[in-house]
């Protein structure tokens, strides 16, 4: 099925599900507080549409020291809040996604679950469906596509014909309780589909664990059916962090670098224009360039605050959901593929 290319469901198909109205200030709640989850506490905290009721955690220091920063009730037990919640933030370890959200979205609360949505495909599929049952929102932490370059190349975005993707990052513990495919690609993988917007015809894939017994390091190469193809590398084992998209089309190439916050255009000259290149001054060359160069620079910002807003105006039928359940379970998907791929390729240990 084909997904549209940035946003999931219809505004007024939210609205009708029951959402809470603008007028309601709605109760939230974090599950699971540890270094991500906290974050999400404090966005929530510092809301004024919105109350943090209680942050849950099955570790008593964790959730103590987040309630106290904040002022809010800990839980050791997530179902005391069963029925007793608008909406929550699902921040644990991702084998426990899928019990939580369900429960959460069967006693009627709108749900914010961190990326991988889930640890199955088929379990993905379940809570999809839970949501759309229960008429709530669904919304996957997929938190780059509230990268400001993200937003900003959408409009520059026509018929790609090769995206290349570069997620490097030093290696952490931290994030180590699923492989690199889970843990960092399928941000890139959740993007690139959004962009392309056309099934996957074919993945070829290779990787290897090095510090950890999961997969540190994968390439993936993923072609689409209307012709694109999409070479996808993430490495959890880099000395340097580096976050780097690059579109190319028939008429542009896009360059993202989505850790400084940086979107590069360039563009070919339509026929008679100029051939110098506007705001290139300086670089060797520029005035033989064919071509227009626009580079634009923003602000780092603060894109959990903005997912949070998004998925609390989602609740209040003020907006598309940015990222579905639907995109979640479809970045899944591909992540599992690419995964597979990668396991029935590694030698074993001589």
């Amino acid at each position: 099925m084909r997904i549209p290319r940035w946003q999931a469901a219809p505004a007024d198909a939210v609205a009708d599900a029951g959402i809470i109205t603008p007028m309601d200030t709605l109760r939230v709640a974090v599950i699971g507080v540890g270094y991500l989850g906290r974050f999400h506490a404090q966005k929530y905290a510092a809301l004024p549409d919105c109350r943090l009721v209680a942050v849950a955690d099955a570790r008593a220091d964790a959730r103590a020291a987040v309630a106290q920063e904040l002022g809010t009730r800990a839980l050791g037990d997530y179902r005391e809040l069963l029925g007793q919640v608008d909406a929550v933030s699902i921040v644990t370890p991702t084998a426990a996604h899928f019990e939580i959200a369900l429960a959460f979205l069967e006693s009627g609360a709108h749900v914010l679950v961190e990326k991988p949505i889930t640890e199955t495909v088929a379990q993905a599929q379940q809570l999809v469906a839970a949501a759309s049952h229960a008429g709530r929102v669904l919304q996957v932490g997929h938190l780059e596509r509230f990268n400001p370059a993200i937003i900003a190349a959408e409009p520059h975005l026509h018929a790609p014909r090769f995206i290349d993707c570069q997620r490097l990052a030093p290696f952490r513990e931290r994030g180590t309780d699923v492989n690199v495919v889970l843990d960092l690609m399928i941000h890139d993988l959740d993007i690139v589909q959004s962009i392309v917007g056309s099934d996957i015809d074919s993945i070829d894939a290779i990787g290897t664990p090095v510090f950890s017994p999961e997969i540190d390091i994968a390439n993936a190469r993923i072609r689409f059916a209307n012709g694109c193809v999409a070479n996808a590398t993430a490495s959890r084992v880099s000395l340097k962090t580096e976050r780097k998209l690059r579109v190319f089309q028939d008429d542009a190439y896009l360059s993202l670098d989505l850790q400084q916050k940086i979107l590069t255009v360039i563009r070919k000259q339509p026929a008679g224009a100029s051939a110098a290149a506007p705001g290139v001054a300086g670089v060797a060359g520029a005035a033989q360039l064919p071509v227009s160069i626009s580079e634009q620079s923003f602000e780092p910002g603060d894109a959990l605050l903005r997912e949070i807003e998004a998925f609390l105006a989602s609740c209040r039928g003020e907006r598309p959901v940015v990222v579905s359940g639907e995109d979640g379970a479809r970045a899944l998907q591909t992540a599992v593929a690419i995964a597979a791929a990668v396991r029935a390729g590694v030698r074993p240990p001589a």
